[in-house]
């Protein structure tokens, strides 16, 4: 049976119908994520920026840690989690602030990465693929406002009537991270070629050998500052 609380819809049984969105529901929900996706917003900016500074390989890392964060919130939002920071304003500005220490503290450990090292080493190994996930998975958990924005988006196309809704949220979720990896993709290997002719420019110059590494710190505290002054 669906339940409710507080306005939220929760858990209906996984064994009650197909579960299955209607073929035009996920049509209007597909279009509604190109739409999302192609909109620059901090995801793309961090994942272009540790594109530029480590590689294709670092940039895909960031996106699976971002899309597995979406998971995330798409789960909570099935449970009616995400409704604890509309209920509770401290909880958001918690997880806001968090957010924002955190994406400081990624700012100093790439900055400090690039002392005494060589381009090559400091561009492409300042962190490990499981670190760089691990950063765009903590980055897309502690941004208080995607986890609003799946609260407001996703149920708008879930119907409770045809079947489990937790599913349901979970198949949108799918084609979310599916129509966001098409989008992304693209601008990863354009990220990372463009890194590849800023690195055979700079090469000779000693001044810009961590200038990659520089514009990653900058976006880093950039999204920490974005995240301080929003508003709730």
């Amino acid at each position: 049976m669906t339940q409710y609380m507080n306005g939220v819809m929760l858990i209906v049984d996984f064994d009650h119908g197909a579960s299955m969105p209607e073929l035009s529901t996920l049509a209007l929900f597909t279009a509604a994520c190109f739409a999302i996706a192609i909109t620059p917003g901090p995801d793309m900016l961090l994942i272009a920026s540790r594109s530029i500074a480590q590689g294709r390989s670092a940039g895909f890392a960031t996106y699976a840690g971002t899309a597995t964060g979406v998971f995330c919130h798409a789960t909570a939002a099935a449970f009616g989690l995400s409704q604890l920071f509309i209920a509770l304003p401290w909880a958001y500005d918690a997880v806001r602030y968090a957010g924002a220490a955190y994406l400081l503290y990624l700012a100093f450990k790439t900055i400090t990465s690039t002392s005494n090292k060589a381009p090559s080493s400091a561009e492409k190994t300042s962190f490990t693929t499981q670190q760089m996930f691990n950063q765009g998975l903590l980055t897309n958990l502690l941004n208080p406002k995607i986890i609003l924005f799946v609260l407001a988006l996703f149920p708008q196309f879930v119907d409770p009537i045809i079947g489990s809704v937790a599913l349901q949220i979970v198949i949108l979720a799918i084609l979310f991270n599916f129509i966001g990896l098409l989008v992304l993709s693209v601008v990863i290997l354009s990220a990372s070629k463009m890194a590849d002719k800023m690195s055979e420019a700079f090469s000779s110059n000693n001044r810009f050998k961590h200038l990659p590494q520089y514009l990653l710190a900058t976006v880093f505290a950039g999204l920490a500052t974005r995240l301080l002054l929003s508003q709730r």
